[in-house]
């Protein structure tokens, strides 16, 4: 057998399909696909991808299996599956279930996108996206490559959870301090609607697989928070962002005050900046008022522009993350005063760990308050499940721990959110400053919500009309 370079994580319906020349009969039970490719058992699949890249984790300390509570006090056993970060939440109270490992399977309609038009797919010179239709841009990746960072991030920047529109109804944003003795949140956010709408990569919706906009506007996508509910002195309010295709143009960002009533635009290299501290808090503290600590780029695990940061390949690491939440929605930690979300199934997963670090330009220009992240990527899902973000230091700051689904329907009740197959999705996202305990928790849905019907996903309920500033204005009135 020749040596193994390339594996592929379409292969065995998201399972890892490693890439070898054949010379003997297959074993029993394998089954062979194009060109000579095998599929072998798990076990084996695993010790392969670990030789294949040279990147497998270090042995933990402690080994965990299904059935079993993590807590505060148990907090050592997971040290090596779960981010820094992480762990600093395991440490702090948040309870982890562990359940046996699951599989993610990708929608239909985007493993054709993928089969269709991920050969001709090509980085440019300056590591731009070229070529690029709809589906998994990178399905195979060469362990060689000094570019496999790169193309890690495109996969995740066009995973399959959402392609064609996104609309959560009512999600919540809550903000809690580290003081035990202050029992309820000390900040509170509902949004009426957080909105997505893509230009390309649109598999199940006409237009498909690309809106004419994206040709004739540059427009990649539009993405709203619009409007605020609560708190009442706020309500109105709202964020747009607009992602280019050219890498030369920074998103457009803009904010409705309900206090002027007017649209502003925000500088695209504050978006790591929470948007209620008006540009930020270098020193990483929320703001007195209307304090949270989660950042637009933060959303959804990362959501910068992908050409503004350079990217090494950590390593392929077996870790705990919750991919298949138990709730939706989700619950509030009682164990650690509400910083996090617990408890709630965790699993074993392969992950991509990935450094992201602000390019030199930036940060000469206009120096980011995060300039380096720690991503880690579910390699059949493709999202973030985990975080950890660096100061201008280089010392932890931040840590944010993401809790998906994967499910036909966003909550058992739902009428008319129910997806013709299953669909990954984000229950929870928690962002916490590790220094001073301050945490923020965004529950999509709220767990308030008076709606059965949360997330809409590819269902043609978002269009390009509903996410202009003028429209953000008029529903904020």
């Amino acid at each position: 057998m020749e040596s193994l370079g390339v594996f592929d994580p379409l292969g065995m319906r998201g399972r890892y399909l490693v890439i070898v020349p054949v010379r003997a009969n297959t074993t029993k039970g394998s089954k062979t696909r194009d060109g000579g490719a095998v599929r072998t058992g798990r076990l084996v699949l695993e010790m392969l991808l670990c030789l294949a890249l040279g990147v497998c984790a270090r042995p933990a300390l402690a080994q965990v299996k299904p059935g079993d509570v993590i807590t505060a006090k148990d907090a050592y056993k997971v040290a090596n599956l779960v981010s820094p970060g992480n762990g600093f939440l395991v440490r702090q109270g948040m309870t982890i279930n562990i359940v046996s490992t699951g599989q993610l399977d990708w929608p239909n309609p985007y493993k054709a996108a993928t089969e269709k038009y991920s050969q001709q797919v090509r980085l440019a010179p300056g590591g731009e996206l070229g070529n690029y239709v709809a589906g998994l841009p990178f399905p195979l990746l060469d362990a060689n490559d000094p570019q496999i960072g790169l193309k890690i991030m495109w996969n995740f920047s066009y995973r399959p959870l959402y392609t064609d529109d996104i609309d959560i109804r009512e999600a919540e944003v809550e903000s809690r301090t580290a003081d035990p003795t202050v029992s309820d949140s000390i900040e509170r956010f509902t949004a009426g609607h957080v909105a997505l709408y893509n230009n390309i990569d649109r598999t199940e919706l006409p237009p498909k697989p690309v809106d004419p906009d994206y040709v004739q506007g540059g427009i990649r996508y539009r993405f709203a928070i619009y409007p605020l509910l609560e708190p009442s002195e706020m309500r109105g309010a709202g964020f747009l962002r607009y992602r280019h295709a050219d890498p030369r143009m920074e998103d457009n960002a803009w904010v409705y005050s309900s206090f002027s009533r007017k649209v502003r635009r925000v500088a695209a290299n504050t978006l790591a900046d929470t948007i209620e501290n008006g540009g930020g808090d270098s020193s990483g503290g929320p703001s007195v008022t209307y304090a949270n600590t989660l950042d637009p780029d933060t959303y959804f695990g990362f959501a910068a522009k992908i050409e503004d940061f350079e990217y090494k390949l950590l390593g392929v690491r077996r870790m705990l993350a919750c991919v298949e939440a138990a709730n939706s929605p989700e619950r509030a930690c009682p164990a650690d005063g509400g910083r996090t979300v617990c408890p709630e199934n965790w699993e074993m997963r392969y992950l991509y760990v990935i450094e992201a670090t602000a390019k030199k330009n930036l940060l000469l220009g206009s120096p980011t308050s995060i300039p380096k992240r720690i991503l880690y990527i579910d390699s059949e899902g493709w999202f973030v499940t985990a975080s950890d973000l660096y100061d201008r230091d280089g010392q932890l700051w931040k840590t944010v721990a993401t809790f998906n689904a994967y499910r036909d329907r966003p909550t058992p009740d739902a009428k008319e959110s129910i997806w013709p197959f299953k669909r990954m999705f984000q229950t929870a996202l928690v962002d916490e400053d590790i220094r001073s305990g301050f945490s923020t928790i965004l529950y999509t849905p709220s767990r308030d919500s008076d709606f059965s019907d949360t997330w809409f996903i590819n269902q043609g309920v978002v269009t390009p009309p509903m996410l202009e500033p003028g429209n953000i204005v008029r529903l904020g009135h």
